[in-house]
């Protein structure tokens, strides 16, 4: 499977109860279905080839006859297809009657999960009619073939490993020990449950949430078929519920009361990826049951792949990140400032997006802390690239803020010191930007010293992703409150901001803030206007999150990041122009890391990091050929 993307299905089948002949019929026609459609691992509800709601009706012979004679000729059904099937049906083993999930592939039986927990309270009687699994796992007689019999086992895929997966049966999920978990520690990296679950009010929210935290818990992917319409409404009415997550995410549900296929595809390599670093799953045997062969091939992707992955798609989302992420922001701020007992805040403000963020979330620390905000010293330090737009900008938004703005013009100083080092005029060269920025740094540090203060800094996680920030000038501060916030959530915590002011000063500065372009504003302006864009040097800010997000916080290769970003920019950015600034991502990431390893504290916001305290060992020197040879294969 390319990129480890595996297409699995949830699966609810029309259904008669009792009618086992019919019902296999149904079965059939969707596994046919989803053959079609290239799924490679697909569950089906509880009891589907009997129907949940048989009752008293489990304890004949001629229905439980009819079942496994349904069952055997589903069985022969897959023959021919190309998808490991997980079905629902009662069985009568040494005696006993189990509620069992049957594990089949091209004709062949891997292996019968039985029902763990069988609930026995409210409408449920399962422990009138069915046993529950018993401990440990043997092998059993179907169909002329031995198979083993277990709760939790797990299947391989012998030439695709990272596939692997068990199931486990409705609730069995809800219970305080799901057989999941022992699965997941045995190896199983998806999860299919078959459940007959009935509706009640608010029911489908809380199953949505026992499935999105069992597959975060678990590092999994989790297909949850639930029983739909069929099933006798005596007393109860199923929906159908159908859902498909992965590690905390609901990929697909399908929806309620209505039959049919929910699919989607689960990262497998990511999973496997996730396990690796995560110290729960380390030193555990994987322990499998039987294994099974799926053809190559390459998976179409319909998942869909947000192009901005900091960002909730959803506004109301959105709007409580933001706010949480300024809390946080705030928080740790605040924190220091009572640690250090520093009597100011100093923070170089440029009417840009960075240092705007950095002065609210000082704001709401010194808030926090019940002190006034003229505690705060925003330093304006204009110099040859400054425009009017954003110096105005800067004095507006701290006059709307109430902090003590300060103006102090750098031009002079840093002319003297470009000729103090023979710096030939007219070259506008590194070193005529760089003096700027470390002339700013020397002038708020030292005024930080004289108030005894602290610099905020205000360089984001982007920039010091891409190293765009000048060495020991804005790269250093004594508390990096921005440090792990990517550019384009930066953008969305200001908007936020905008959006909840009631100031019409303070809306005003923000709105126009939102729409400067991105500048460190070190070169001359032309004609009063910002000369020097970022992202016209650097590349867009929307597609380094990207790579930043697929590529170092989940460790895809630079191909997988590529193909996803196809996908997810399809109408926006050609495939040159993705490959153009994914190049130069990866050559940034590995030669500027020596600037994130000296990198001052800073708060954690998201499991996207780079402090070299935290997330991000890595050796300066390191050289990105293994990630850029992938990229010239492109």
């Amino acid at each position: 499977m390319l990129d480890g993307f595996v297409k699995c299905a949830a699966a609810t089948p029309d259904l008669k109860v009792a009618d086992c002949e019919y019902n296999a019929e149904k079965i059939i026609e969707l596994i046919k279905q989803a053959d079609k459609e290239g799924v490679k691992i697909l569950a089906f509800p509880e009891l589907c080839v009997t129907g949940y709601t048989c009752a008293d009706l489990f304890f004949q012979t001629a229905l439980q006859d009819a079942a496994e004679y349904a069952l055997e000729k589903i069985v022969t059904a897959s023959l021919g297809t190309d998808v490991a099937i997980a079905v629902g049906c009662p069985l009568c083993i040494d005696k006993e009657l189990y509620n069992c999930a049957v594990i089949f592939k091209n004709g062949a039986i891997l292996g019968v999960i039985p029902k763990k927990n069988l609930p026995n309270y409210n409408e449920f009687y399962e422990m009138r009619w069915f046993t529950e699994a018993p401990e440990g796992k043997r092998t059993i007689e179907l169909f002329d073939m031995l198979v083993p019999f277990g709760e939790g086992l797990v299947f391989s895929c012998d030439n695709f490993p990272e596939i692997t997966f068990s199931a486990e049966i409705c609730e069995d999920l809800w219970s305080p020990e799901p057989p999941s978990t022992k699965a997941a520690l045995n190896g199983a990296l998806i999860i299919l449950n078959l459940s007959a679950s009935n509706e009640l009010v608010g029911k489908d929210e809380y199953r949505t949430d026992l499935v999105k935290g069992q597959s975060a818990r678990l590092i999994c992917g989790y297909v949850f078929a639930a029983a739909g319409e069929g099933e006798s409404t005596t007393d109860l009415v199923f929906g159908g519920q159908r859902i498909i997550a992965e590690n905390g995410k609901i990929l697909a549900s399908g929806e309620l009361y209505t039959n049919g296929l929910t699919i989607s595809e689960i990262d497998v390599s990511m999973l496997t990826s996730e396990r690796i670093r995560n110290t729960s799953f380390r030193g555990r045997h994987c322990d499998i049951a039987a294994s099974f062969a799926l053809s190559n091939c390459v998976t179409k992707l319909t998942r869909k792949i947000e192009p901005l992955p900091f960002v909730p798609a959803e506004d109301a989302e959105n709007r409580s990140r933001c706010r949480k992420i300024l809390a946080m922001q705030a928080h740790a701020l605040a924190k220091r400032i009572k640690h250090t007992h520093c009597q100011k805040l100093l923070i170089g403000i440029s009417g840009g997006l960075d240092s705007c963020l950095a002065l609210l979330a000082s704001t709401e620390a010194v808030k926090l802390l019940g002190r006034p905000t003229t505690d705060i010293v925003a330093v304006s330090m204009p110099c040859f690239g400054t425009t009017n737009r954003t110096k105005s900008n800067a004095e507006l938004l701290c006059a709307a803020l109430g902090v003590d703005f300060r103006l102090i013009d750098i031009t002079e100083t840093v002319k003297s010191h470009l000729k103090d080092i023979s710096h030939p005029e007219g070259s506008y060269n590194t070193a005529y930007e760089n003096a700027q920025a470390r002339e700013r740094t020397q002038v708020i540090m030292d005024l930080a010293n004289d108030l005894n203060g602290m610099v905020v800094g205000t360089g984001d996680l982007s920039e010091l992703a891409l190293g765009w920030a000048t060495y020991n000038g804005d790269h250093m501060s004594m508390y990096g409150v921005n440090s792990s916030v990517p550019k384009t959530l930066v953008r969305h915590i200001v908007k936020y901001c905008m959006n909840e002011a009631t100031d019409e000063r303070l809306v005003k500065a923000l709105a126009d803030i939102l729409a400067t372009p991105v500048s460190p504003e070190l070169l001359p302006a032309e004609n009063g206007e910002i000369s020097q864009k970022t992202e016209d040097l650097v590349g867009p800010y929307e597609l380094h999150d990207f790579f930043l997000y697929y590529g170092i916080r989940y460790g895809f290769t630079p191909d997988k990041v590529f193909r996803l970003a196809r996908r997810a920019f399809e109408d926006l950015y050609s495939d040159e122009i993705i490959l153009k600034w994914e190049t130069v991502f990866y050559k940034r990431f590995f030669s500027q890391q020596f600037k994130r390893s000296c990198l001052p504290d800073g708060v954690k916001i998201g499991s996207a990091a780079i402090s070299p305290r935290g997330d991000l060992r890595m050796p300066s020197d390191a050289e990105a050929a293994v990630w850029l040879a992938q990229l010239t294969d492109e």
